[in-house]
């Protein structure tokens, strides 16, 4: 069966945001980086949060990748940023460049995932 376009750009999509959390968030905190355990403490959370919040991303991600669990994996991950973005509010980060940034992954992951689900699409069709 041959994919369609809008197939493929969800399936590049969806690459991309696995490849950006892979390397910019969950990396760094399974790796145990000092920038890691910084920007943490600086919203917050004591020292050895950052690894287990790597490992709830990791584990949101995978479930993510995998097609039969991947609404799963993405509404996780969307509880986990409306987490991350509680977390910015109350310490009062920047609007556009903190506070929504959970809002733009999700945007991005929803979107990569209702362009390679057709059942998705299915339950909520683009309408004109």
């Amino acid at each position: 069966m041959k994919a369609s376009a809008s197939v493929w750009t969800g399936r590049g999509l969806s690459a991309l945001f696995v490849l950006f959390m892979l390397g910019a968030s969950i990396a760094p905190k399974l790796l145990q980086m000092p920038i890691a355990e910084e920007t943490m403490a600086q919203l917050g959370w004591p020292p050895g949060h950052a690894f287990w919040i790597g490992c709830i991303e990791l584990a949101c991600v995978l479930l993510y990748i995998f097609p039969r669990t991947s609404v799963l994996g993405a509404l996780l991950f969307t509880a986990l940023c409306g987490g991350a973005m509680a977390t910015h509010i109350r310490v009062e980060s920047p609007l556009f460049s903190h506070i929504l940034f959970g809002v733009y992954l999700c945007l991005f992951m929803w979107g990569g995932l209702w362009l390679r689900d057709p059942a998705l699409r299915a339950l909520f069709p683009w309408r004109r």
